[in-house]
């Protein structure tokens, strides 16, 4: 693999140059005269089924470390049974503990067009693009029991005119956005040509130890039963493929549909973004849940997924409509909702979101993206696949594309599970941690945010915990908050706009210089050195008994000119609340404000700092 370091210097020190280089170093690590994955995606049609044609097929093929097909389907061969064991026996536990509200929730999710299942996302935005692309379905709940007949989405008799299923009708005011859905599942999307090379048989069709059987008598509705620990749900047995041949399990169709049509809505609407993912995941479970498929499926169609959502957005015949749906949804929803987009797609109370916490959402996310699977291989150094970058354009718009590929590099998952670590490393992208921005700074990281293109570029927020040995440097006009447990080394440095520090270690371990713009301060934070410069403000937030906002482990250093503005939480007049604290103090601030201007405070400085008098 690609050594780190090489990737570090492509991706942040060295400029597209070196990124070319870095790339054509990955590149040489595919089977000789394979094309990268973004570069090769057409040849996943029907008619290549080898890792040689078809670059879907070559990016699944992490599945051969763990079974070997045969030259049918029920003579496939168990290369890691530690790994298909514990998947299959995930399985029997699932279906066997699963309730009936679960196995009607699957049964949803399996009818269900995929791409509208996708729309639940978008929480408080999803009504409102209901009606703005005329989507609709006709599975809206599900029989408590085995259904008398096959039960497919169709549009429902009340349907309005020009409505359709899926993410909605290209004739609609969301039209573009409806397209690129569409897009992305289009003519090379399908998992079919994968199914048919790898021949992994459902869970259904194995036994516990993940071996195939052959099938006993038949049930009570005339299928036939496999000695298999794994329980379908009970709404889905009708829905059953009865030829084995041409109903492989790996990878997951449905997984790989929903999550291609909640990544084209989250390019779209990136307000949603790690919303979108969270459904991806959540909705892809429900294949277990209802025991069609196992977790080795559902992997992959995810690894599937991710893959094609890169190559049909990267594509340049798809530029002009990818802008487009970004676009259009931006001014559909600005124009319905009137406010802040971003702070309405997260609101309470305007309809119900099941992805309104983010910490439920990360709790959801985290266990899927391995489930648990034993590690099998050894440690391996990320390489970011060609073109990924693509999928953080629009929820990390700011950032460069050379940054984009450090976060997914700096987030994504460790080495070693299985599947992940196949060709390109499609697996190890981890989206749900890259929408929340760099893992680490393993060299200095230039921001730059212009408040006036709005959304992201006005405010964002990294909730990551960053390490590393470099440091951050704050430009332009924008706001950046920094929300993790942060530990890297490096200088920060505040040039311009807003640098928000909202929890106690933000701003890592290194030094903070403010030289333009201004810092606040939402907790009580630590730094080693901290100097100010002219014409800057330091902003902080003040709590009654709480210790100083900012602590330096060297002498504070203050220029001519430079501002503090303090928020009082709690605070009541006559209270001497502390401010700074170091071991020295040079300089003093020009001005001292209160926030709102009602009321006033009295500076005390001393040679270990600053507190302030409340006057009123």
């Amino acid at each position: 693999m690609l050594r780190r370091s090489a990737m570090l210097s492509a991706g942040l020190l060295l400029g597209p140059a070196a990124l070319d280089r870095a790339l054509e170093a990955a590149a040489a690590e595919l089977p000789t005269g394979a094309a990268p994955f973004v570069d090769s995606y057409r040849t996943n049609v029907t008619a290549n089924r080898t890792p040689e044609t078809n670059a879907a097929v070559r990016a699944l093929s992490g599945m051969q470390d763990l079974w070997r097909t045969g030259g049918s389907w029920d003579t496939g061969v168990v290369l890691n049974r530690n790994v298909l064991r514990a998947n299959v026996r995930h399985v029997a536990r699932i279906t066997r503990a699963r309730t009936a509200d679960q196995a009607k929730r699957a049964f949803i999710v399996d009818r269900q067009h995929q791409s509208y299942s996708a729309i639940g996302g978008l929480g408080p935005l999803a009504e409102l693009y209901k009606a703005g692309a005329k989507a609709v379905t006709g599975i809206t709940s599900a029989p408590d029991g085995t259904p008398p007949s096959t039960v497919d989405d169709k549009l429902p008799p009340d349907a309005p005119a020009g409505s359709a299923l899926g993410a909605g009708s290209q004739d609609s005011e969301l039209g573009q956005v409806v397209l690129l859905v569409n897009t992305l599942r289009g003519n090379f999307a399908s998992g079919n040509p994968s199914k048919y090379a790898y021949q992994y048989p459902r869970p259904w069709r194995m036994t516990p130890d993940s071996t195939v059987v052959p099938t006993g008598q038949t049930d009570q509705f005339g299928f036939p039963v496999y000695r298999s620990d794994v329980v379908v749900a009970p709404q889905l047995l009708r829905q059953r493929n009865l030829s084995p041949a041409d109903d492989a399990g790996y990878p997951s169709g449905h997984t790989n549909a929903l999550h291609l049509a909640c990544l084209a809505l989250a390019y779209a609407i990136p307000e949603r973004f790690q919303e979108l993912v969270t459904r991806a995941f959540d909705t892809a479970d429900t294949r277990i849940v209802a025991g069609m498929h196992s977790p080795v499926d559902v992997i992959s169609g995810r690894i599937l997924a991710t893959a094609l959502a890169a190559a049909t957005l990267a594509d340049p015949q798809n530029a002009t409509l990818k802008a487009a749906a970004r676009t259009q949804a931006n001014e559909f929803f600005r124009q319905h909702v009137g406010v802040d987009l971003f702070e309405y797609a997260h609101s309470a109370g305007i309809s119900a979101d099941p992805y309104a916490d983010r910490e439920a959402n990360a709790r959801l996310v985290e266990p899927l993206l391995t489930y648990g699977l034993p590690r099998i291989g050894h440690r391996v150094a990320m390489t970011v696949p060609k073109g990924a970058e693509v999928l953080l354009e629009t929820r990390l718009p700011y950032l460069s594309a050379n940054q984009r590929r450090e976060v997914l590099r700096s987030t994504a998952l460790p080495s070693g599970h299985a599947l992940l670590d196949g060709p390109e490393q499609w697996g190890r992208l981890n989206l749900f941690a890259a929408a929340d921005g760099f893992g680490a700074f393993d060299a200095d990281v230039r921001v730059d945010m212009d408040a006036n293109r709005g959304g992201f570029h006005t405010a964002d927020t990294w909730h990551n915990a960053i390490g590393g040995r470099g440091g951050l440097v704050k430009m332009g006009t924008g706001t950046l908050t920094l929300a993790g447990t942060n530990d890297y080394t490096g200088t920060t440095r505040v040039e311009g706009g807003t640098l928000v520090a909202a929890s106690p270690s933000a701003l890592g371990r290194g030094d903070v210089d403010l030289r333009g713009g201004t810092l606040r301060l939402e907790t009580a934070v630590r730094v080693r050195n901290y100097r100010q410069a002219s014409g800057t403000t330091l902003a902080v937030t003040v709590r009654r008994g709480g210790c100083a906002v900012l602590s330096a482990a060297h002498p504070i250093r203050l220029a001519t000119g430079c501002a503090l503005e303090i928020t009082l939480e709690d605070v009541h007049a006559g209270a001497v609340v502390p401010v700074l604290t170091a071991p020295g103090l040079l300089g003093r601030f020009a001005g001292i404000t209160v926030a709102g201007g009602e009321r006033r405070v009295e500076p005390r400085y001393s040679p270990a700092g600053l507190s302030v008098r409340v006057l009123a």
